[in-house]
């Protein structure tokens, strides 16, 4: 299941990067949680949640990003920040999501920027 994530997490990061994000980390965990890509675009600081499902039954991936999903991923990007001294209230960041449905090419990928308010 693990190999299957990163396969996803990898065809996330390769196409951020298409549209010009710069990856900064891959998978960073701490004991609150996991953030998938950590990324820019031009100054701004982007966390990424990737999602995969092979259709759209139950909502599709977008609907798995729940909300206590969210604060998770807002929790440990304080936590990243603070562990690189970013001061997390002045940096520009945002939330997106990568979500990708089917289960096998091609991949419908969809980006939802600011896909969460912080």
């Amino acid at each position: 299941m693990r190999a299957q994530g990163q396969k996803f997490e990898q065809l996330a990061k390769s196409y951020l990067e298409s549209q010009g994000l710069v990856a900064i980390c891959d998978n960073f965990s701490c004991k609150v949680g996991e953030i998938d890509l950590i990324m820019t675009d031009n100054k701004s600081l982007i966390f990424i949640e990737v999602k995969q499902r092979a259709n759209n039954q139950y909502g599709g991936a977008l609907a798995a990003v729940s909300l206590t999903k969210q604060r998770r991923v807002i929790k440990t990007a304080m936590v990243y920040c603070a562990a690189k001294k970013i001061n997390f209230e002045q940096q520009a960041s945002r939330f997106d999501v990568v979500a990708i449905t089917g289960s096998h090419e091609p991949f419908d990928i969809q980006w939802l920027k600011n896909a969460f308010p912080q």
